[in-house]
């Protein structure tokens, strides 16, 4: 049993273990896996490896392969994942921000026999994958948009603007929502506009808000659902000395540097680390105790509002990795108890 592992979850024999049962890897087999991610520059995938890494590490014997498109591409990174399928045989966890044009890829590697993950974005019908690992987007929306109202005051007036870097992503379209409706329901005398299209490329974003907060001068907030929109608002308030509130998604280093100055009231943390590491965690699960048997659902991880604890969490995988642990602990000890419908991802 890997030492390590006994501390992580007792419950998962069989990562602290390699390979047992009847078929699939044996004893002392390697594994072929690897992560698939919508973008490797952003720190939202970042984050996501660095978790994903950690728990093939700590399982040991996987060779463990992380691939992505430099920019948001889908088609470059179907191609990348279809590469990867050549050589992470035992297993792939993927994640993207177009799920239509991975519902054919993903249906062939399943055909193949490799168990695939999704990670942070519901597979679509079709792509005969069963197993999401992914957050309450709309409970994070409407998470963002508690936090804004605490400091508009009561019953505030006025305009809120909010952008999507790429609307038609149901995990982004769910925060927007869940932003609209929270100030639709609280703050009746809130006019919300968009959401707009402020892309994943962080000069695009920055362009894209650039015009919107020229457009809408008095807005009471704006606020975006991705990690460039962070640290872009932060910055363009900076520069014009704005009154207005902004905030964003995710733990870019320069999105917690305009939490820590005060140019972002919040931001919202998915927790990109902890759903790399369940998904891997469970994967590997899956194969060297379950013959490649994932489970059949949408297992809820965690996310939250950032604070002074998390600045510290964000110096390195190890400390992320403390961090986390507690968390680990408890959900991988409770698959069953965290565990939802597919249907019902959001």
């Amino acid at each position: 049993m890997h030492p390590r592992f006994r501390t992580v979850a007792a419950a998962l024999v069989l990562l602290t273990a390699v390979g047992c049962g009847d078929s699939g890897p044996g004893e002392g087999d390697r594994l072929d896996m690897g992560i698939a991610v919508a973008n490797i520059s952003l720190n939202f995938a970042h984050e996501m490896v660095l978790g994903a890494e950690r728990a093939a590490e700590h399982a040991g014997d996987v060779d463990f392969k992380a691939v992505g498109p430099p920019n948001t591409d889908g088609p470059a990174e179907v191609q990348l994942f279809q590469n990867l399928t050549t050589r992470a045989e035992d297993g792939i966890v993927l994640e993207n921000l177009d799920p239509p044009i991975f519902t054919r890829p993903a249906a062939r590697a399943v055909d193949r026999g490799i168990p695939i993950v999704a990670l942070d974005t519901a597979p679509t019908d079709g792509s005969k994958v069963t197993f999401y690992v992914g957050n309450d987007n709309y409970a994070l929306g409407e998470l963002m948009a508690k936090e804004a109202l605490k400091r508009l005051g009561d019953d505030p007036e006025g305009q809120i603007v909010i952008g999507v870097p790429n609307p038609g992503t149901p995990v982004l379209d769910s925060r927007a929502q869940g932003i609209a409706d929270t100030f639709g329901k609280e703050a009746p005398g809130v006019k919300v506009l968009g959401p707009f299209q402020t892309y994943s490329d962080p000069g695009q974003n920055y362009s894209s808000w650039s015009a919107q907060v020229n457009a809408h001068p008095d807005a009471l907030a704006f606020l975006g659902v991705g990690d460039a929109d962070s640290y872009n608002l932060a910055r363009i308030k900076r520069a014009k000395g704005g009154k207005w509130l902004t905030a964003g998604f995710d733990v870019d280093p320069k999105t917690l540097e305009a939490v820590q100055d005060g140019s972002n009231f919040v931001t919202i943390d998915p927790q990109h680390f902890l759903k790399g590491y369940l998904s891997t965690a469970m994967l590997i699960e899956s194969v060297r105790e379950k013959d490649g048997r994932l489970p059949d659902g949408w297992f809820l991880s965690p996310g939250g509002v950032v604070d002074s604890a998390i600045i510290a969490r964000q110096k390195s995988a190890k400390a992320a990795y403390d961090w986390y642990r507690p968390a680990i602990d408890k959900l991988l000890g409770d698959q069953a108890g965290n565990m939802h419908p597919l249907k019902d991802a959001r």
